[in-house]
């Protein structure tokens, strides 16, 4: 169950949290804070629930789960990563998402 979702403003990534969100029952919320650059994923996810999902870009995200947990990761365009009490708890690429599917 996700509470909520922030997503870049930009078209690619808030279509791609539209779509997602739409499978998901969420209304994606434009955030300025993911159009690139550092954010504090902690900070932009304060108050909006347990589980919350940001759309972004890179290298940006690979860097907010590194501060979220010490994990040196890549992201791949279209990748997913979980992050619990700052724990990496899983790291998808496109291709093992599509497995998914």
């Amino acid at each position: 169950k996700i509470d909520a979702c922030l997503t870049s403003p930009k078209v690619r990534a808030a279509e791609t949290a539209r779509l997602a969100c739409q499978e998901l029952g969420v209304e994606p919320q434009l955030e300025p804070k993911l159009a690139g650059g550092p954010f504090d994923a902690e900070a932009l996810a304060a108050g909006l629930g347990d589980n919350v999902l940001l759309v972004g870009h890179d290298p940006d995200f690979s860097m907010a789960v590194h501060a979220l947990t010490g994990a040196q990761v890549r992201m791949k365009k279209g990748g997913l990563a979980a992050v619990e009490k700052g724990e990496l708890t899983t790291l998808l690429r496109p291709d093992e998402l599509k497995l998914m599917g």
